[in-house]
């Protein structure tokens, strides 16, 4: 009866110190991101779904009215976020808030088993605070899938040992693993590790033959699941091909971007990892919990598929690439934050330094890219009055400030303006003939960026430009940060006037009007 009352205490306490560590969590993601919340420009991604998403419930298909190629489990995640009212821009970040706690407090769940409450909780805090140095302060994919997969490691690891629970929590694993893929493929490289660990702790349970046979047939199935009803639901209403060709074709013709850029983004990805990677070299070799040898190599191949996964898709242009790194290494990390006083006073400064850290890199983000004065500021000036805008390049987010329609199925501004997708095989269009076609609806306002965009797509810069000179003046200028200003035109019929806001000169615009005296000098 004493060992009874023991357990029911010991786990009284275990829920007891959950329940705190998810709440102190929660004050930390709070702090971390509110000054996130009143801004509707964070990132151009999570804008671009935000209005997908939007323009669902208004009946858009993905894929079919409007371009992309991430997975529609993205989109409908959402357009359920806006069916939580508002003008979505907070609500999404509240989402995404919960969804970065819930995967900082699967890293506390997992780190302790590699080591004490602190380290554990300290790994989980410094997620929360890191993600404010790789643009994943709002609502980017990984923010949202990190969540599932680290949910699928965990209940991976409450199979390992126990032979009854392998077949039955494999299945929960590889689904979570599923919904994963439906928000971003790239996290088919954690899942195809998850189901090889899942396999071999099948085999160590005793399945031979046909049982581990139907068991890895049945855990496929598991994850695949998802990604085959979306694409049942699209073939059934007609559209497979535009699903087939969005999700799984055009994404081999995109182009990779140069090299030099590339690894540049490659350099800057390390910079911000190396705090943690320094970290991991100090960690104990024997954590202060002990944890089976099986658990330890699932936890290590896990950080070593997430790296692959993202040195795989090549592409480094944005830190929010190297997201999927972050769970699997602090668990890693963690030991190394305690197991002694002085190594818990570390965990507690760098929790510190690194929350005041990524305030500032908030901060200096907002500044380069522009905030909610700005982005209200360039809505105002492209009021359209009826008719659709254009943003050539600038804020998706325009499109539902001003409560414009979409003046063309490619209306995340990359697909059109960048050499990427200078490729028509990647987008299933020509994209100059796209920008002419829209050009030549005559759009109520053209937003566009100076200084260009140096790794642009020459072929729609030249039509747009053209059309620019011949249809269109200069109204106004809105500075988006120190070195960057957007630019709105609109149509000659409104009657030419002096823009408002300091313009670079038309010198500096390459002329793109023609006509000087629609600008003027800062």
């Amino acid at each position: 009866m004493d060992k009874q009352d023991d357990c029911v205490r010991s786990a009284g306490k275990t829920i007891g110190g959950d329940a705190v560590a998810l709440l102190l969590l929660l004050l930390v993601a709070v702090a971390a991101r509110f000054v996130t919340f009143g801004n509707p420009v964070i990132g151009f991604d999570e804008q671009f779904y935000l209005l997908v998403g939007d323009r669902m419930l208004d009946g858009a298909v993905p894929f079919v009215d409007i371009f992309d190629r991430k997975p529609i489990g993205l989109f409908l995640l959402y357009a359920a976020i806006r069916l939580l009212g508002g003008d979505g821009f907070l609500a999404y970040k509240l989402v995404a808030l919960l969804f970065v706690v819930g995967t900082a407090f699967a890293i506390f769940l997992i780190a302790r088993r590699r080591t004490g409450s602190i380290g554990a909780l300290a790994a989980a805090a410094l997620y929360i605070c890191w993600l404010n140095f790789m643009e994943g302060e709002g609502g980017q994919a990984p923010i949202f899938y990190n969540l599932p997969v680290a949910g699928a490691v965990l209940i991976t690891l409450a199979a390992i040992g126990r032979p009854e629970r392998v077949r039955s929590f494999s299945c929960g694993a590889m689904l979570l693993v599923g919904l994963a893929m439906q928000i971003k493929y790239s996290v088919v490289f954690e899942g195809i590790f998850l189901g090889c660990a899942l396999i071999w702790f099948g085999w160590q349970s005793g399945q031979r033959g046909s049982r581990i046979a139907w068991s890895i047939l049945l855990w496929i199935g598991c994850a695949l699941a998802p990604t085959l009803a979306a694409l049942a639901a699209y073939a059934l209403h007609g559209h497979f091909s535009e699903f087939w060709f969005a999700n799984f074709v055009s994404v081999f013709a995109q182009k990779r971007g140069a090299v030099a850029v590339q690894m540049t983004g490659l350099a800057v990805i390390v910079g911000i990892l190396l705090p943690l990677l320094l970290l991991l070299a100090t960690a104990p070799r024997v954590a202060t919990v002990q944890q089976p040898g099986a658990e330890r190599r699932l936890l290590g191949g896990w950080l070593v598929a997430a790296m692959l996964g993202v040195l795989i898709f090549w592409r480094f242009a944005s830190p929010h690439y190297a997201m999927p790194i972050l769970p699997p290494l602090l668990i890693a990390m963690a030991p190394a934050l305690d197991g002694s006083p002085r190594r818990r006073i570390l965990a507690l400064i760098l929790v510190g330094v690194a929350f005041g850290a990524g305030q500032v890199a908030l901060a200096l983000t907002e500044r380069a890219k522009g905030g909610a004065a700005a982005a209200r500021a360039v809505a105002t000036a492209a009021d359209h009055r009826g008719g659709c805008i254009f943003v050539y390049d600038g804020y998706p987010a325009l499109y539902m400030l001003t409560h414009s329609c979409l003046p063309t199925r490619w209306a995340f501004p990359g697909s059109l303006n960048t050499a990427d997708e200078a490729n028509p095989a990647a987008l299933g269009i020509d994209p100059a003939r796209e920008v002419a076609r829209i050009m030549a609806t005559m759009p109520a306002a053209v937003i566009d960026d100076y200084p260009r965009f140096d790794q642009g797509n020459r072929a729609t810069r030249a039509v747009v430009d053209r059309a620019l000179a011949a249809d269109y003046f200069l109204s106004a200028c809105v500075s988006t940060g120190p070195h960057r200003v957007r630019l709105i035109y609109r149509p000659l019929a409104e009657g030419q006037r002096q823009p408002s806001g300091a313009c670079p000169t038309a010198a500096a615009l390459g002329n793109m009007s023609g006509r000087p005296a629609a600008t003027r000098a800062p």
